[in-house]
């Protein structure tokens, strides 16, 4: 420090030497006293203490309110496996609810029962067993569907938030979170198509419920191939799942920030209150979700029953058969029955999710308010 100082004065001096030598063409260049006075200031300074300007800087990752570096791959892994644990394990639990349901969209004689109606009714002519019917379908299919559809609306969240900066996040979080559940479930939906195919068909036909998973499978591949046996219902699914997803996560995230806001603006809170929040704030996703997607799971329910439609393609026996149900059957047939399923199931999934991933040494990313 002390050579530092004495280098500058020396130049100084010199400089001020040369600005007032006779002649010299330097002389506009020299100091004034007020300016050496600030130099040595400057100089004799502690380092932390010299104040230079600086110019203009986007925030840097490091100002961010979010630590994307705990992101990696892991957090996504453990995000696909708890989704798939939980959208398997509720959807299996739900199945006797289902194939109630699924019934009463495919019978309108069932579906005039009600819900205790009907299920009595399957129970009384097939036996308790037939409320089992697609059971295997149901896990295995929605595991892998859970695993695509959570797992990756975390990925495309956590992904979306980082483009679009912390303000630019927090402005846009409800259209992210959507755009996120859309990208997700699209994918998801590959994979969950064929197994609720064969899912509905073991449900609807006593042949294909005798079988097995894979026993069903491959008989419906071999009857109709994979595109009619397998994906004849997919713009169907794309048009109930879609919807459903969006107003699953977006509503589900929009009610759970409502009710912390009153319980606790900081989130800092209990384990049981957060199971709470999660619970709750499902229930009231999975309702909303249920009404937005029931006529597009309807359509699917009869798209995938033997002969419904008629022949032709796709939207040909889309068209007639919802000509045939009308608009209002279309969106209220089995809805009851719906709502209280995947209510259910969406406030058991959010539970689980939001339980397994402190359990596995991650915290879920929600959107942060910049400071």
């Amino acid at each position: 420090m002390m050579g530092l100082n004495s280098a500058a004065t020396g130049y100084l001096s010199r400089f001020s030497a040369l600005a007032q030598a006779p002649g010299s063409t330097e002389r506009k260049l020299a100091p004034s006293p007020a300016t050496s006075a600030a130099a040595n200031a400057f100089f004799a300074a502690a380092p932390a203490e010299r104040q230079l300007p600086r110019p203009f800087m986007a925030h840097s990752a490091a100002e961010s309110v979010y630590d994307f570096s705990v992101y990696t791959s892991k957090y996504f892994l453990t995000g696909a496996l708890a989704g798939g644990v939980c959208c398997s394990l509720t959807h299996g639990a739900a199945c006797p609810i289902d194939v109630v349901k699924t019934r009463m969209q495919l019978d309108p004689e069932l579906g005039a029962k009600g819900m205790f109606g009907a299920g009595g009714a399957i129970v009384k002519e097939e036996g308790a067993m037939a409320l089992t019917k697609g059971l295997g379908a149901t896990a295995v299919g929605y595991f892998v569907q859970g695993w695509f559809k959570f797992g990756g609306f975390e990925y495309f969240k956590v992904s979306l938030a980082k483009s679009y900066g912390d303000q630019g996040a927090w402005d846009n979080r409800f259209m992210l979170n959507s755009m996120a559940a859309a990208g997700a479930e699209f994918i998801a939906d590959i994979f969950l198509c064929p197994l609720e195919a064969t899912r509905i068909k073991q449900v609807s036909d006593p042949k294909m419920a005798a079988l097995s998973l894979p026993g069903a499978a491959s008989a419906i591949l071999a009857k109709d191939g994979l595109v009619t046996g397998f994906y004849s219902g997919f713009v169907p699914i794309l048009f109930k799942q879609i919807p459903y997803t969006i107003a699953k996560f977006v509503v589900q995230d929009y009610a759970a920030e409502g009710i912390y806001q009153v319980v606790q603006p900081d989130r800092k809170v209990s384990g049981s209150t957060k199971f709470g929040i999660s619970l709750l704030s499902g229930v009231i996703a999975g309702v909303v979700a249920a009404i937005i997607s029931h006529p597009a799971d309807t359509l699917l329910s009869k798209m995938n029953k033997g002969g419904a439609g008629g022949e032709g393609s796709m939207f040909v026996r889309m068209g007639r058969i919802s000509s045939e149900m009308g608009f209002v059957k279309l969106c209220t047939q089995g809805l009851a029955a719906r709502c209280i399923m995947i209510g259910s199931i969406t406030a058991g999934q959010f539970g689980i999710f939001d339980t397994m991933l402190p359990a596995l040494g991650v915290e879920k990313f929600h959107y942060h308010k910049p400071h």
